[in-house]
């Protein structure tokens, strides 16, 4: 892997939060408890298990009680949400990871504790949903196992959302994620983390690791200068 956290080091920083952009808003709890008692009237299952195909791979805020390789047929991640704040800023919005149309994705299916599914999935709600209206929406998805079919609650980027970035040529997203930043820290460790976790579970998607080739590329030539 050509990206490596000394290169990720050159480039960590953190920047204000600008707050909410211009015609957004944030979510209260009780935005949350709605859109959780949503989800759940959508579906509710006996076991809920939700599948990661990013941050929550290396960052997942839960216990959970089992996981296992997962595949989503008619789903592939790419960088298709634009931040204006959290890792990116008005004048450098970053890219983030979302499930798009199209495609195939491998990532871990997580099966959480059976207590409390609705405060489970709303305080997932509140990691994963960052603007009002968002753009990055729960839906219930089926995913292949090695033991079978399940059905599991992702993430998935709406097309007609304000912060819908659309499919960019690769060198143009890792331009973005190796300069952007924002109040939690940079883009470049977001991806660099994202990458090396999904390698630990012998997870290697093309297009990422692409990515991560041309990250190190740019920053290795930005060094120099």
């Amino acid at each position: 892997m050509q990206l490596t956290a000394e290169l990720v080091a050159l480039v960590e920083r953190k920047e204000p939060d600008p707050g909410p952009e211009a015609g957004t808003t944030e979510h209260t709890a009780g935005d949350f408890a709605a859109m959780a008692d949503a989800v759940l009237a959508e579906h509710d299952p006996e076991h809920l298990w939700v599948f990661a195909y990013g941050s929550l791979i290396w960052n997942p805020e839960f216990e959970p009680v089992e996981q296992c390789r997962a595949v989503a047929a008619g789903w592939h991640r790419s960088f298709c949400l634009k931040l204006t704040r959290w890792r990116g800023t008005r004048e450098l919005p970053a890219l983030m990871l979302a499930l798009d149309h199209g495609g195939t994705c491998v990532g871990i299916a997580y099966r959480l504790p059976p207590e409390n599914k609705h405060g489970q999935i709303a305080r997932l709600l509140e990691r994963e949903i960052d603007a009002n209206p968002p753009t990055n929406v729960p839906r219930w998805i089926t995913v292949s196992t090695a033991e079978g079919r399940l059905k599991a609650l992702a993430f998935v980027a709406l097309r007609s959302g304000k912060a819908y970035a659309g499919k960019r040529p690769l060198a143009e997203v890792a331009s973005v994620l190796s300069r952007a930043a924002g109040h939690w820290g940079s883009a470049a460790q977001y991806a660099f983390n994202t990458i090396t976790k999904l390698e630990e579970h012998g997870i290697r998607d093309r297009n990422l690791w692409q990515i991560q080739k041309l990250m190190a590329a740019e920053i290795h030539c930005r060094k120099r200068q």
